[in-house]
C-alpha cells in the first residue's frame, strides 16, 4: 500500500532517524495570505525551521498526492495556482480522486501529520466553535479530529472573530489538552489577551516534551495544544481590533451571511479595514509559532535520543 502522506527525502530521513521534523499546513500560503507575498512567506517559514536545525514538512496535496514536504515548485503552485482548493480532513480522498491541488487545513494538517509520524505542527490560529452556533451548529471539523490525533499544535489560541468561551468548552468536552506558553491567559490570534484563563501553564520546549512523553505513557491519543500569544507589543491594536469586529459583525448581518460563511467574511473585512496591517499580524503569529514548534521538535527528539 502507498503511504499517505507521500514524504520527501528529507522528512522521509529525518522521522525514519528521529531528528526533528515541524509539519507546517498550507492553507495560510493557498487562502490565508495575499499573493504574491505568500510565496515568499512560505519560503521564509520553512528557512525558519532550516536554520533551527529542524527539518521543515510543509503539508498540502499536489495533483491530487498528500505529501509532507514540498519542492520549491510545489510552493509555487500552492502560492500562486488561483485554482488550487482549500481542503479539510473530510475532502482529502475526494481530492486526491479529482487530482485536485489544495491547501490543507489545520484538521487535514494534523491528520496527515500523524500518519507520517510527525509529533510537532505549527500553525497560526486553530479553528473552533463560530458565533452563533446555538443556531447554525457551526463548528470547525479542528477541533473535532484533534480529539483523535495525538500532534502537538503550536497555535496563538483561535482567531477573536470566533467563538472563544464556547471553542475552549468543546476543546475540554472533547478531551483535548491546552496549556499556555508562559502565560495563564488564552491568546486570540490577533490580541495577545482573550480574556480566557487557562488551568495549565508550560515555561519551556524541554517541559513540553517532558509532557508528550507523559502523554505517550497514558496512550493518550489526543492532541496537545500548546497556546502561543503574541508579545503585547505586536497584537493588532486592541480598540482597532474591537471596532473593525464590531463593523464586520453588522455587516455580515446586514448581508445575510450566515454558517460557515461567517468567519471567512470576517476575516476580508478585517484585513480591508485595518489597511492590511492583520495580514503583519498574521505573519508575526505564524513565525513566532513556528519558531516555538522549532523549540518543541529539538527538545522532543533530544529526549526521544
Amino acid at each position: 500500500m502507498v503511504a499517505v502522506p507521500e514524504l520527501s527525502p528529507e522528512v522521509q530521513d529525518a522521522v525514519a532517524a528521529g531528528r526533528p521534523v515541524v509539519a507546517l499546513e498550507s492553507t495560510i500560503i493557498s487562502h490565508g495570505l495575499p499573493r504574491p507575498g505568500n510565496l515568499d512567506a512560505a519560503r521564509s517559514f520553512e528557512a525558519l525551521l532550516t536554520e533551527a536545525g529542524v527539518v521543515p514538512a510543509t503539508i498540502a496535496v499536489i495533483d491530487g498526492v498528500p505529501k509532507a514536504g514540498l519542492t520549491d515548485s510545489d510552493l509555487e503552485r500552492i502560492a500562486l495556482d488561483e485554482s488550487a482548493i482549500k481542503v479539510s480532513s473530510r475532502d482529502l480522498a475526494l481530492a486526491m480522486a479529482a487530482k485536485r491541488t489544495a491547501g490543507t487545513t489545520v484538521a487535514a494538517t494534523s491528520l496527515l501529520a500523524a500518519r507520517a509520524g510527525i509529533r510537532v505542527f505549527a500553525t497560526g490560529g486553530l479553528g473552533g466553535v463560530h458565533r452563533g452556533h446555538a443556531e447554525s451548529l457551526d463548528e470547525s471539523a479542528d477541533l473535532t479530529v484533534l480529539s483523535g490525533t495525538p500532534v502537538t499544535v503550536v497555535s496563538a489560541g483561535v482567531k477573536s472573530v470566533l467563538d472563544i468561551s464556547a471553542t475552549l468548552e468543546r476543546l475540554e468536552t472533547l478531551g483535548i489538552a491546552v496549556a499556555g506558553y508562559r502565560t495563564k491567559r488564552f491568546p486570540a490570534f490577533y490580541l495577545t489577551d482573550s480574556g480566557h484563563d487557562l488551568d495549565w501553564r508550560v515555561d519551556s520546549a524541554e517541559e513540553i516534551a517532558a509532557v508528550m512523553a507523559a502523554r505517550d505513557r497514558l496512550g493518550d491519543r489526543s492532541a496537545l495544544l500548546i497556546a502561543n500569544p503574541l508579545p503585547v507589543d505586536r497584537q493588532l491594536d486592541p480598540a482597532l481590533h474591537d471596532r473593525v469586529l464590531d463593523e464586520a459583525l453588522s455587516a455580515a448581518a446586514a448581508a445575510g451571511v450566515r454558517g460557515k460563511a461567517v468567519t471567512p467574511f470576517l476575516l476580508a473585512h478585517m484585513q480591508r479595514a485595518t489597511a492590511g496591517l492583520s495580514v503583519a499580524v498574521n505573519l508575526d503569529v505564524a513565525s513566532g509559532n513556528i519558531a516555538l514548534a522549532a523549540r518543541i521538535a529539538v527538545a522532543w527528539s533530544a529526549r526521544q535520543s
